[in-house]
């Protein structure tokens, strides 16, 4: 595990570069060049400077590389799966996946259809990028990696070290498939909210924003109760659905969520990957959706209205 592809050079894709470069071989691979000089914003405001391998998919197509010892796919949801296709032909069918999107969309599909191991990591740390050169660190937290079948338990455990190491605090759990939902339910009543209102995560705090936080937490609550998901701290219901949410908001204030980053690049959003499988339970289970149904409506009519300007 010490060759490291990272499939998505976004802001989880360059914060695990510049983490895992120091002490593994490293390529980042989108699909346009970057420049090899990347900079990252750490969270004391520390610019550090730092080569990286960049290479486009073609470049890595064309170019006979060495066989990684594990690909991170840190694309959006939506693109996830075509990634993989792009670069399959270049990679032993037995080498490691890491996926690390948002939402419950691409990981089980993707678990099915790639004959080696998949991981699936969920996190909480906050990046985001300013620039073909540049991503901030700003915010820290959890990292849990396991797979959706529990069959690759020493390799998640060997991951997680490897990520420790690199100042990415990660565990090894047996129980991933909950923790993604788990994920999904901060995600919904975060991402959508600041990507509509093109604030930061801590502006959910005040007044204005937060009675909407707590309509879509409400919801979300009777979704995963449903789905026999739990709260990750051992409590149950709806207010230790609200804390963990207030706690992440807390912990990643100065971050701009993946959904604003995509808004303010006018690209469309992971609302399908986050808000999907949540309408779906919703309406399986015959439970009331009104506040996702009408943040997902917004989104479509945001992302059409930036669309139909490009």
């Amino acid at each position: 595990m010490t060759s490291h592809w990272i499939l998505g050079p976004g802001a989880i894709g360059r914060l695990l570069a510049h983490s895992l470069a120091p002490q593994s071989a490293v390529t980042l691979i989108g699909r346009q060049a970057l420049p090899n000089e990347q900079t990252l914003t750490t969270l004391e405001g520390e610019q550090r400077v730092q080569r990286l391998n960049t290479l486009t998919v073609a470049e890595l197509v064309s170019e006979a590389q060495p066989a990684p010892g594990v690909v991170h796919i840190a694309t959006k949801a939506m693109a996830a799966e075509a990634a993989l296709v792009n670069i399959a032909s270049e990679i032993p069918p037995t080498t490691p996946l890491v996926l690390w999107q948002n939402g419950f969309l691409a990981q089980p599909r993707i678990t099915q259809a790639w004959p080696g191991p998949v991981l699936c990591a969920t996190t909480t740390q906050g990046a985001y990028i300013t620039g073909d050169d540049s991503v901030v660190h700003a915010g820290r937290g959890p990292t849990f990696i396991g797979d959706l079948n529990n069959q690759h338990g020493a390799l998640a455990e060997a991951l997680a070290g490897v990520l420790s190491q690199a100042d990415i605090n990660a565990s090894a759990v047996d129980d991933i498939r909950q923790r993604l939902w788990q994920k999904l339910a901060v995600n919904a009543a975060i991402n959508p909210l600041v990507a509509l209102h093109e604030v930061r995560n801590g502006v959910l705090r005040h007044e204005a924003y937060a009675t909407h936080v707590e309509a879509v937490v409400r919801e979300v609550a009777m979704i995963l109760q449903a789905e026999g998901i739990q709260p990750p701290n051992g409590e149950q219901g709806e207010q230790a659905w609200l804390a963990l949410v207030w706690q992440v908001v807390e912990n990643t204030a100065n971050n701009k969520a993946s959904m604003l980053q995509d808004v303010e690049a006018k690209r469309p959003t992971e609302r399908n990957a986050i808000l999907g499988p949540l309408m779906e339970s919703a309406k399986r289970h015959q439970l009331p959706c009104a506040e996702l149904v009408a943040l997902d409506l917004a989104l479509a009519k945001k992302e059409t209205a930036y669309a139909s300007l490009s």
